[in-house]
């Protein structure tokens, strides 16, 4: 098994960049289509503690579900970690995740740090 994970949309270009620039290391990480196989809430906790960042900077505001959902700026951490759970679409992609250490692979070049 991997010690290597990335929370993988193969149709957004930056996921797939990441993929790529992870593989061009040497790595193979475990793919998990976050779309088809949804981290629940829990998860999503755990990959913000990981990230080390808050669920509005994980959130993909531009999406139609962000919008439906009412949320907004006064959304609330577990409104919006809730909204992620239910709606993965939410959930900024790649996401790549090496032990107790994660990055945002926005640029894909973010994960380099996650190599040494």
């Amino acid at each position: 098994m991997s010690e290597y994970t990335i929370y993988h949309n193969p149709r957004c270009s930056k996921s797939r960049a990441t993929l790529a620039l992870l593989e061009e290391h040497g790595v193979t990480p475990q793919v998990v289509l976050y779309l088809e196989t949804p981290p629940d809430a829990a998860q999503i906790r755990q990959l913000l503690e990981q990230l080390d960042m808050r669920a509005e900077q994980l959130v993909r505001r531009g999406e139609d579900e962000y919008k439906q959902l009412g949320l907004g700026k006064d959304a609330s951490e577990e409104q919006l970690v809730a909204a992620m759970a239910a709606h993965p679409k939410l959930i900024e992609r790649p996401i790549v995740v090496c032990e107790e250490r994660a990055v945002l692979g926005r640029p894909p070049e973010n994960v380099l740090g996650l190599l040494d």
